[in-house]
């Protein structure tokens, strides 16, 4: 019988990270279902889900030599299913200057409006003339919109947070 693992790979960004992971998970059977990739400074960090039929630790044996060959550090764990496909509601896009705290500022405060985040991306641009912090989320609305935009507005006037709401789900209300 068939399984889904969840695996996640980080490590020195280089060319080929992708195309050589899949490839070599391929031609050992194994089948990718939902992932997300991103580079994280100067890493690339992989999670990705795995459909393989044989155990945690025969599929441990074939990452092995392909983390290894590629200087990657690796978690894998065993998952009910590899893909469940939520589209979100909403996309929220935020800015401010960067400080120790922001992070915990907004999902805290989306969370307590009903946000049930997605995906959250964020860098700093941190360059002579600009300390910038960004912050992209995708979610889904449990209360409404409405007290979305009421808590961005209390981070705009509280915490001098920017940001920008835009409905994706033409249903939420």
């Amino acid at each position: 019988m068939k399984k889904w693992y969840l695996l996640s790979l980080i490590g020195r960004d280089q060319p080929g990270i992708v195309a050589k992971l899949s490839a070599g998970l391929c031609k050992k059977g194994c089948n990718l279902g939902d992932s997300s990739m991103a580079r994280l400074g100067n890493n690339f960090a992989i999670m990705l889900t795995v459909h393989f039929n044989g155990s945690q630790k025969m599929l441990g044996e074939i990452i092995a030599p392909l983390a290894d060959s590629l200087d990657l550090s690796q978690h894998l764990m065993e998952i009910e299913q590899g893909t469940h496909h939520i589209e979100p509601d909403v996309r929220i896009n935020l800015f401010t200057e960067d400080r120790m705290g922001i992070i915990e500022d907004v999902t805290s405060s989306l969370a307590k409006a009903g946000l049930n985040i997605l995906t959250l991306e964020s860098n700093l641009n941190d360059t002579a003339d600009s300390n910038t912090y960004y912050i992209n989320i995708e979610g889904t609305v449990s209360n409404g919109i409405t007290s979305l935009y009421e808590v961005l507005d209390q981070l705009s006037d509280e915490k001098n947070i920017r940001s920008q709401l835009i409905p994706i789900n033409t249903h939420v209300a």
